[in-house]
This record gives C-alpha cells, sequence and structure tokens, in this order.
C-alpha cells in the first residue's frame, strides 16, 4: 500500500470525527440541554451568587495569606491584570478596608460568609442536578457543599501559586497549559461529590475536560480585555464601576461553566451509544451534513435570486 493510499485514510478519518461530533442532530441536542437548563439566567445567577460569596471569602484568604506575603487582595487583582488608571485606583479602593481590619472577622460576618458561600454551592449543586436531571438535594447535600468549598479555596490558592511561579507577562501561556490538568479533576471531582456521587466519575470526566480547557482560553482572553474593561468601567463609574467588571467577568466564567455542563453531558451520553454499539453511520452523518449544505444553498439561491430581480426592477420603478 502506498503512501498516498494512507494519507486520504486518515484525513477521512479526521473528516469523520469532526463532522461525527459537529453533526446537526448532536448540536441540537446540545442547544437544547443547555436551553433545559435555562443556561445564560443560570449563568447570571451563579455570577451574582458568585460575586456576594467568593469576594468575601477572597477577602478571608487574602488576610491570611497576608501572614506569609506582603502583598493584599488589590494587589493581587492589580498584578495579575495589569491594571492601571482608573482601573487600578478603582480596585484599590474597593478593597480598601481589607488591609484595615486588624480585629478579625465577627460572627455575623462568619455567618455572613458562610451563608452566601454555601448559597453559591447550592447554586453550582442545582446546575448539576439539571444538567445531569436529578432529584434536587438542596440543603441535605450541605456536607458535601462545605467538602466543596474547602477545596475550591486550595484550588485557587494552587492555582493562584502556578501563575505565580509560571506567570509573567501579557500572555501567560505556560501557567494555563499547566493548570489545565489540575482543573480537570477538580471540575470532574466538584460535579462528582455536587452531585452528592449520583453520577459516575467516568461520566463527569468529558465535562471536566471540556471545561478546563475552555476555562484556560478564557483567562488567557481575560489578560487582553479586562484591564480595558475595568479601566473603562471605573472611568466611568468609580468604584462601583470595579463591581461591574467583576461581575461581567464572573458571568463569563459561569457562561463557560453552564455551556460545559450542557456539552459534557451530551459527549458523556455520545460515549455511552457508541460503547453500546449505537453509533451513527457515516453515511448518516454525511446525509445530515449534505441536507444542511444544500438547504443553506437552497436559500442562499433565493436571496440572490430575489436581490437581483429587485436590481432589476429599480430602472422601471424610476
Amino acid at each position: 500500500m502506498s503512501r498516498s493510499d494512507g494519507k486520504p485514510r486518515g484525513r477521512a478519518r479526521l473528516r469523520r470525527s469532526l463532522t461525527f461530533w459537529l453533526r446537526p442532530a448532536f448540536v441540537l441536542r446540545v442547544i437544547n440541554r443547555f436551553q433545559k437548563i435555562a443556561g445564560f439566567d443560570r449563568s447570571m445567577a451563579l455570577a451574582s451568587s458568585a460575586l456576594t460569596a467568593l469576594v468575601p471569602l477572597a477577602l478571608v484568604v487574602s488576610s491570611l495569606l497576608s501572614q506569609f506575603s506582603a502583598r493584599d487582595l488589590a494587589d493581587r487583582i492589580v498584578h495579575r491584570y495589569d491594571l492601571s488608571g482608573g482601573g487600578e485606583a478603582a480596585v484599590r479602593q474597593l478593597f480598601a478596608f481589607a488591609g484595615e481590619t486588624d480585629a478579625g472577622i465577627d460572627v455575623l460576618g462568619t455567618l455572613f460568609l458562610l451563608v452566601s458561600a454555601l448559597s453559591f454551592s447550592r447554586a453550582v449543586q442545582r446546575m448539576v442536578e439539571q444538567a445531569w436531571e436529578l432529584a434536587p438535594l438542596s440543603v441535605r447535600n450541605t456536607i458535601n457543599g462545605l467538602i466543596w468549598l474547602l477545596a475550591l479555596v486550595l484550588y485557587t490558592v494552587v492555582s493562584g501559586s502556578i501563575y505565580g511561579y509560571l506567570g509573567g507577562g501579557r500572555i501567560e501561556v505556560a501557567a494555563s497549559l499547566a493548570e489545565i490538568p489540575i482543573s480537570v479533576l477538580f471540575l470532574t471531582w466538584s460535579a462528582w461529590v455536587l452531585s452528592a456521587k449520583r453520577v459516575p466519575l467516568r461520566r463527569l470526566v468529558p465535562f471536566g475536560i471540556i471545561a478546563a480547557i475552555a476555562a484556560a482560553v478564557y483567562v488567557e482572553a481575560g489578560k487582553v480585555y479586562l484591564p480595558t474593561l475595568f479601566n473603562s468601567a471605573a472611568t466611568r463609574y468609580g468604584p462601583i464601576g470595579a463591581v461591574f467588571a467583576m461581575i461581567t467577568a464572573l458571568f463569563g466564567t459561569m457562561l463557560i461553566l453552564v455551556a460545559s455542563s450542557a456539552l459534557g453531558r451530551e459527549v458523556a451520553d455520545e460515549l455511552d451509544r457508541i460503547a453500546r454499539g449505537q453509533r451513527a453511520p457515516y453515511d448518516e452523518v454525511s446525509q445530515q451534513w449534505a441536507a444542511v449544505v444544500e438547504q443553506a444553498r437552497s436559500r442562499w439561491d433565493s436571496v440572490r435570486k430575489s436581490r437581483e430581480l429587485r436590481q432589476q426592477g429599480r430602472p422601471d420603478a424610476e
């Protein structure tokens, strides 16, 4: 067999894989899954919950880390996203009180932090339950929610350390690549523990991989657009503009999480069907794409003919 015989087969195999996962029937299932869990509304709810939970939690973690480092939370955010001008001033003013509190957290503050953090964990838990069509457990899963929150703090510290050692510069590709395996493990485990271990780990791996890769790309993109977002919002609205920028950035993160859960669920279902020998034949995939192309071509021809008729009718109309 010649080399030229092998290349078309390799290209055909690649084309088949791409068209299989991007075939219209599968894409529609993912979109339907995303709509079923109210993807955009769920993302905004998660972003709002994350803002009220993660910011106080970040302040606590930052106050603990400040004993080992001279940087406070504002310094870390400014350095992480290379903020300057109005964005830097707004962030420092917004988090200025974090470095002025020496008495620690009182009972009321601790209670608020615990309630807001558990509210965020339950919001993520509901997303997982809806994506996998599980019966809601609500407060009955509180212990797992607490465990997940502790793991989230540890994951945040490890992730920050990776970017601290490997980061530097506008684009931090090395740090993002090093973080992906850790993110895959954390996200897969997160869905497993928040679902009260009702979904097998192997079925959650596609979600973990997709979400980790998408999050890494989003982090790198954020290094480019977040400084502009912070600076413009802070210049226009002051410190409250930094809050608007933070919730916008969180919305993007949560949208990735929700979309990845919908896509991961459908990929897991598809892999289960393939394992049972129910994979769609190649001819069916080709037929689906041929139907889509033919429909698009037909619509384009119709639009083009209508435009030509209108152009031909203009002299007469005038």
